[in-house]
């Protein structure tokens, strides 16, 4: 049994898995992690080792200091992906966006898997039948948009996402969740329909912090994952390193 971290700026995801089955999952404030994972690991004593997504290197060194019987394995650009990597710039790309890439390599093995991830950023990567990482896209994400709308203009107020009730808005409030939500759709079927043109058989991954909320709007046929991540991190320990371990024993 391994728990996976997710850590983000203000918010931390985890999951308990064994065997790759999700057996708990929870959302808790970064800030708030120590005490968060002393109570998981409680609830579930037989949780083994912990498996990290990071771009603070803090988080890392803070679990190690409090949490020293549990082997940690942070998730670097230097850890031994399963695919080619064939970006041009490896050493920029988001950690993320590789272990996304390699949960879409396990789950849907020798397809032509696309991975969109909605989130702060709406990021598309793709990985070729070959098992080819070849990059994908970046643009604003839907709450990032709503910021936006608000902070580069002096009237439009901040709103939260909302599904539109009509294309047609008759108000202020109404005209931005038709413009911010319709165009995010939009701008994600457009970009789908153009991977699908020149890879008709393409497999489709949705996940993300507003996933279920973009998931039914689509019109393209999608497989939603809430928690794809996290099986990309233990796709990682059971297939990568806990095989590296036993290799080197």
């Amino acid at each position: 049994m391994i728990l996976t971290l997710d850590f983000g700026n203000t918010k931390t995801k985890s999951t308990v898995i064994e065997s790759l089955t999700i057996i708990n999952a929870s959302i808790f404030n970064t800030s708030d992690c120590i005490l968060s994972i002393q109570k998981i690991i409680t609830e579930y004593p037989s949780i083994k080792a912990f498996i990290i997504s990071s771009v603070v290197k803090s988080n890392l060194e803070q679990l190690q200091t409090e949490f020293p019987t549990h082997p940690i394995y942070d998730v670097t650009r230097k850890t031994k992906f399963p695919f080619t990597n064939l970006y041009s710039t490896p050493e920029t790309i988001g950690i993320d966006r590789l272990v996304l890439t390699t949960a879409a390599y396990y789950r849907y093995p020798k397809k032509n898997r696309l991975i969109i991830d909605a989130g702060s950023c709406v990021t598309f990567d793709f990985i070729n039948t070959e098992d080819q990482y070849l990059g994908g896209s970046i643009s604003p994400g839907l709450m990032m948009r709503y910021k936006a709308i608000h902070n580069f203009t002096e009237n439009l107020p901040l709103l939260s996402p909302q599904i539109p009730e009509a294309l047609i808005g008759d108000s202020t409030t109404s005209s931005i969740h038709s413009g911010i939500v319709y165009g995010l759709l939009s701008e994600l079927d457009q970009a789908i329909n153009g991977y699908k043109k020149k890879y008709p058989d393409l497999t489709i991954i949705l996940t993300g912090g507003d996933c279920d909320f973009l998931a039914k709007q689509l019109k393209n046929s999608i497989f939603a994952h809430n928690y794809f991540l996290a099986e990309g991190l233990a796709a990682l320990y059971y297939n990568v390193i806990a095989h590296d371990e036993k290799d080197h024993a």
